[in-house]
């Protein structure tokens, strides 16, 4: 079974508890903090890759403003037919989804922004799926990346241990035994954040949620 296909079928199947977990309180705060990071200004089009459920198009409907364009990429169906319907019911009339690949989007450019919060560490070669993502923005556009992390806390060992059984749990098949889970993570979150890092400028990282979140943006 192919990476994409483990997406799908893993994500579908718990779409219903995924989208609960999407706009649980405490993940809303850090989804307002990613899609601030983009500086978006009224009337911008913003693609958000792995869009899921919608959970982040509140915010960034609050930047983009009713004139603005919001773009939700993501190869689940499902998580795609809850992100339709609840934009149907909110009245997101700039809010749009489609079924896509993230590493190859079924969109051009140039657009104003595009955002990932969670899924760098789902593609086995995120240093050119960045780099897609950078050459689908304008000049002077803006990337934002958000992704679990283990933290460097001195009292985050044991915290560290669930991190690791939650990866476990929540990837969809990839990685072991190749590779340890945590490890395969690690290594491509870290490879998708430097390629956003060497073609950007004003980048800006921040740490949250006890350095268990890591939020890269910057400038194309």
């Amino acid at each position: 079974m192919s990476d994409l296909d483990r997406v799908r079928q893993f994500y579908g199947r718990w779409a219903h508890l995924y989208d609960r977990l999407a706009t649980a309180p405490g993940v809303r705060s850090w989804r307002r903090r990613a899609a601030a990071a983009l500086d978006l200004a009224p009337g911008d089009t913003v693609v958000e890759m792995g869009c899921g459920t919608g959970a982040n198009v509140p915010f960034l409907r609050e930047q983009v403003g009713p004139d603005g364009r919001i773009v939700g990429i993501d190869v689940t169906r499902p998580l795609l037919d809850r992100a339709s319907a609840r934009a149907a019911a909110e009245g997101w009339t700039n809010a749009h989804f489609c079924a896509g690949d993230a590493t190859q989007p079924p969109i051009s450019g140039p657009v104003d922004a595009v955002l990932g919060t969670f899924v760098l560490g789902l593609f086995r070669d995120p240093t050119a799926v960045v780099d897609g993502w950078l050459d689908l923005c304008r000049d002077g556009g803006r990337v934002a990346v958000l992704n679990f992390q283990r933290s460097d806390h001195p009292l985050a060992a044991p915290v560290d241990l669930a991190f690791a059984a939650f990866l476990w749990a929540g990837s969809p098949g990839w990685g072991w035994p190749e590779e340890p889970v945590t490890a395969a993570f690690e290594r491509r979150v870290g490879a998708g954040r430097t390629a956003l890092a060497a073609r950007t400028d004003e980048r800006c990282y921040e740490t949250f949620a006890g350095g268990y979140l890591g939020l890269l943006s910057g400038r194309v």
